[in-house]
This record gives structure tokens, sequence and C-alpha cells, in this order.
């Protein structure tokens, strides 16, 4: 069992920065893949960022690519999301999920999600 705890959202202007954070409690796999996903109202949930909890490769979504940077910390049990240059398109909700089959953009695929964070980018 896996238990994940987003944190670091709030309210930016455009342009502005905002670090998000992934608290995971319980065995982190090397074959697992953390994704941050976000999700505006009335819209599906869609993938941003990616990385293979073992070796690190990262993947992005097209609209971020440049902007956002995923890391983690093996010994924090902690995957990060740094994001650059927001839009006022990015305000959404950021969830963090695990996928215990490896690498996946496709939201219904994960094991376990935290309860969200909410990003608010004004213009």
């Amino acid at each position: 069992q896996v238990h994940l705890v987003e944190s670091g959202g709030g309210l930016v202007p455009a342009g502005g920065s905002l670090r998000l954070s992934c608290a995971a409690s319980g065995r982190i796999f090397s074959s697992t893949f953390m994704g941050w996903f976000r999700q505006a109202p009335g819209k599906e949930r869609e993938f941003v960022a990616g990385i293979r909890w073992g070796v690190g490769n990262t993947f992005y979504a097209d609209s971020v690519k440049g902007r956002f940077t995923i890391s983690r910390s093996s010994a924090e049990n902690t995957v990060y999301l740094q994001m650059n240059s927001l839009k006022p398109e990015d305000t959404s909700v950021y969830y963090c999920g695990a996928d215990r089959g490896g690498y996946s953009t496709v939201h219904s695929t994960y094991d376990y999600w935290g309860q969200g964070t909410q990003v608010t980018v004004s213009s």
C-alpha cells in the first residue's frame, strides 16, 4: 500500500513559479512510474509529467515542456514538480499518482493517488 500527499500549491501571478511536492509512504519499487496530472473543472484528468522511480527517466506533456521539471528523491521518498513561467491555463488541481505497472500517461492505469493541491495562476 502506498499513501501519497501533495503540497506546495497556491496562487501566483502569470510568469511566476511554484514547486509541488508529493510525499510517499510505503514501499516504492524501482519499476513504479510516478506521474503528475492535473484536472480543471469539467475536464478530464490530464498527464503533465512523469518519472521512472528506479532510473529517473522523465517524460512531459508538450504543453509544459521547457517550463516544468519533475524530479525525485529516493532518500526522502518524494517526487517534485518545479513549475516555472506559469500561465493562467496551468490553473488546475494537481494530483500525484503511482503506477506499479510502469510508464503510463493514462490516469485510469494508476494504482494510487494523492488528494490533490490547487494551483491558481492569475493573469
